[in-house]
């Protein structure tokens, strides 16, 4: 099959979070299994061309607001043949973030991800290259189904299906009404089965509305998000789909997550051979300044310091947390009071907690690779993938039983394949019950912890798995738009 990949974020060019981590890694593994698979983003200003061949004729993208010219680079995906088109765009796309800067998004997003969506199927034209299945990404390329199933209904790309997966409900791209025109779609698509919600444009429900199938990154997800709870107010809509909406927890790319061969990390080992993880623990413990103590688990969390992530849980429990003589980690950046506050713990347990305030993915590696537990006590979770690294690198997950992390972490209490530790209620009581049955296990039951660990490092996350469910519904989207087999 034909199959093209529209992202606003793609690794290693640019990411986020999971978004990039997906679709920097999924089309590697479509294409190995014989798919003629491509990518379009956008060229953002620090995306250097160098190894880039630019098209000779310039791209016209009709917007609501008048045709925007944009440049095209084609390079390809690091280590593998697959194409990637760069669309570029300075005056749109040359900026400090790719949502926005200082907490503000950018007022003119909706412009900016239009010029993407139309000019993702501009490419198309532009290369005569029509896809089988156009697989889009969040709200930022929501518009490619709205814009298949009306203007381009009678062209070349009329007979791409669509898929659309959400990686995270919470984001669905709501913009004034006032700035629908932009979109370049008639009125009449602004209505409340289309692409109005709440008396605002929504670009994700217009989506999910138009999109031939529609999937998200873990099974459990994918029922949650049907429920008020859940459903950041449209799990209305997402029932009205639930036929076509599935979910397929997402993978890690296993050929560059390999503590055996790992050159980020200090010493390299295996679920077999796994001599080299307590050299990894010695090694963090003296790169934080730590005190190294047998009977004294080594805890971390390694994440965006965000309240979905748990955060306040895990300021609230943290003095308890202390209290069952770990040494902690944290390494993560978001909001403000966050990182004041885990920053300003040092001083109160020196030599028993560190932390590292901002992104480095080198020390994410060195930290996955040395600690025992870590803490994953997300409010929701849509697949997450920390989970899937730590278990990789030996480090068993304390987290709550919540969407992706519910289909990937099996508890200690449930038979001899246990991964980890799960609590259900999200509270700092739920956590401590979680986090004090895996320092019991780790200082009085050191063989079964072992086991735990020996199992999670042989758990399979590779998107092999999910790759081939991925042709699955592929196959049955091409099917669905227009009776081919």
């Amino acid at each position: 099959m034909r199959i093209l990949f529209v992202s606003s974020e793609v690794r290693p060019f640019a990411m986020t979070g999971g978004l990039g981590d997906v679709t920097g890694s999924l089309p590697k593994y479509l294409a190995d299994l014989g798919h003629d698979v491509r990518l379009i983003m956008p060229r953002y200003g620090w995306i250097s061309t160098d190894s880039m061949k630019r098209h000779h004729h310039p791209l016209g993208v009709p917007t609501g607001v008048g045709e925007k010219w944009c440049a095209l680079w084609e390079g390809v995906l690091p280590e593998t043949s697959v194409p990637v088109y760069f669309i570029e765009n300075n005056e749109l796309f040359d900026r400090g973030g790719l949502y926005g800067q200082d907490g503000y998004d950018y007022g003119d997003n909706l412009l900016r991800f239009t010029v993407l969506s139309r000019g993702a199927l501009q490419t198309c034209h532009y290369l005569g290259w029509y896809p089988d299945v156009i697989h889009v990404h969040d709200w930022q390329t929501s518009l490619i189904p709205v814009y298949l199933n009306t203007v381009e209904r009678h062209t070349h790309l009329g007979r791409s299906a669509t898929v659309l997966t959400i990686h995270n409900l919470g984001y669905q791209g709501r913009f004034s009404a006032e700035q629908f025109p932009v979109t370049g779609l008639p009125w009449e698509l602004y209505n409340h089965l289309g692409l109005e919600a709440y008396g605002a444009v929504n670009l994700l429900k217009g989506g999910i509305y138009h999109s031939t199938l529609i999937n998200t990154v873990s099974p459990t997800y994918a029922r949650e998000i049907q429920t008020p709870e859940a459903g950041h107010g449209l799990d209305g809509v997402l029932r009205d789909r639930a036929a076509d909406l599935s979910g397929i927890l997402n993978g890690i790319d296993t050929r560059s997550w390999n503590p055996a061969t790992d050159p980020h990390i200090p010493h390299n080992f295996s679920a077999d051979s796994p001599e080299g993880k307590a050299l990894c623990r010695q090694s963090l413990h003296e790169e934080f300044g730590l005190d190294l103590d047998p009977k004294a688990p080594l805890v971390i969390m390694i994440t965006r310091l965000a309240q979905q992530k748990g955060i306040d849980l895990v300021a609230e429990a943290m003095e308890r947390i202390m209290d069952l003589g770990v040494r902690f980690l944290m390494l993560g950046g978001g909001a403000p009071w966050a990182e004041e506050f885990f920053s300003s713990l040092k001083s109160r347990w020196p030599g028993r907690y560190g932390a590292f305030i901002g992104f480095d993915p080198p020390l994410s590696r060195r930290m996955y690779a040395g600690a025992d537990m870590i803490l994953v006590p997300s409010r929701y979770e849509p697949c997450g993938l920390t989970q899937m690294y730590s278990m990789r690198y030996g480090t068993i997950p304390v987290a709550r039983r919540v969407g992706g992390l519910a289909d990937s972490i099996t508890d200690a209490d449930q038979g001899s394949d246990a991964t980890g530790f799960l609590f259900d209620h999200y509270t700092a009581d739920g956590l401590l019950w979680a986090l004090e049955r895996a320092v019991d296990m780790f200082r009085n039951s050191p063989e079964e912890f072992a086991r735990l660990r020996h199992n999670a490092m042989t758990r399979d996350f590779s998107w092999d798995r999910a790759a081939g469910t991925y042709t699955e519904l592929y196959s049955r989207a091409r099917t669905m738009r227009n009776g081919i087999r």
